[in-house]
């Protein structure tokens, strides 16, 4: 089958690989090279590079829609466009250009979660089991006909970065399935239960202030949801200082208070509960411990964070 593959994060990755393996992926279609790192210099997206290295021709519009990239992309006469984490609302006209139309890879169990961040927001949230869902793209956000769907237990220590890494490997193992199915003529076409629908959000570093205000246990979702990133956050003074690990406590205190050392670990009151601070960092500095934290700034029990 001839596919053009859109991507282009990590998460895509494993996704272009079962592709190259199993059909001829006549082009790549990724974001323009971003400014990253400490010297800011232009680096590739993780997609372009395993294009580069297949020798797959590689599109990097600004604009998905603009008529000179949909004219070039009508030209390699796709039979399915295959769409994972690219970044960009795709046109109505691109969902109808191939064959067998335009498919999408969504970390989550759809109509569950759709949007930019369903893997934070199913940590977030307390979930136990979320998963990756196959769709034919629509109009709408993740509205599409459902193909296939595959769980994944959500582990109770897991973070946004360890349950991405399985469900990326879930969802190519999928995919490839899919795309099986599709061209043996037996994909199926399950509509969504709109009225079930929720949605993620496009996270922002402000989502992620932590304030013990709230329970011990939405404090963790919050830390392990967010990690690696947008990175949980509090302030001690008015210094921003990451919370990298911590762990729920029954212990008992006002909000913010440091009530002890425990072990390597600071613990803090919270609306209800406590936090356990295992690792912190702060501006421009290495991630320490919580105890070698404290003694670093020179916070004695009793003391609080904001």
């Amino acid at each position: 089958m001839r596919i053009v593959f859109m991507g282009t994060p990590e998460f895509a990755v494993p996704s272009l690989e079962v592709l190259c393996d199993d059909h001829h992926v006549v082009a790549v279609v990724t974001q323009p090279d971003r400014r990253s790192g400490r010297g800011q210099k232009y680096t590739p997206s993780p997609v372009k590079k395993v294009a580069l290295a297949q020798e797959i021709p590689v599109l990097q519009p600004e604009s998905i829609g603009s008529p000179e990239v949909m004219d070039q992309l009508q030209t390699y006469e796709a039979d399915l466009f295959v769409v994972v984490a690219f970044g960009q609302k795709l046109p109505d006209r691109l969902l109808t250009m191939a064959r067998y139309g335009c498919v999408n890879v969504h970390s989550s169990l759809l109509p569950k979660y759709r949007g930019a961040s369903p893997i934070n927001a199913a940590i977030l949230q307390g979930d136990t089991i979320t998963g990756v869902t196959t769709m034919y793209m629509a109009s709408g956000w993740d509205t599409g006909d459902i193909i296939l769907q595959r769980e994944e237990p959500i582990l109770p220590r897991d973070t946004a970065g360890e349950l991405h890494d399985r469900l990326m490997i879930v969802g190519a193992q999928l995919l490839r399935e899919t795309v099986e199915q599709i061209a043996s003529g037996q994909a199926p076409r399950i509509p969504q239960d709109h009225e079930a629908a929720s949605f993620a959000f496009k996270l922002s570093k402000k989502d992620s202030l932590v304030d013990f205000r709230e329970s011990a246990t939405q404090l963790d979702r919050l830390i392990r949801g967010m990690n690696p990133w947008p990175v949980a956050y509090t302030y001690v003074g008015e210094e921003l200082v990451k919370i990298l690990e911590a762990y729920p406590s029954d212990e008992k205190g006002a909000p913010g208070e440091i009530l002890a050392q425990e072990g390597q670990g600071l613990l803090v009151g919270c609306k209800e509960g406590s936090l356990l601070l295992l690792k912190l960092q702060r501006p421009n500095a290495k991630a320490v411990s919580g105890v070698d934290f404290a003694n670093g700034l020179r916070l004695c029990i009793g003391d609080f964070l904001r």
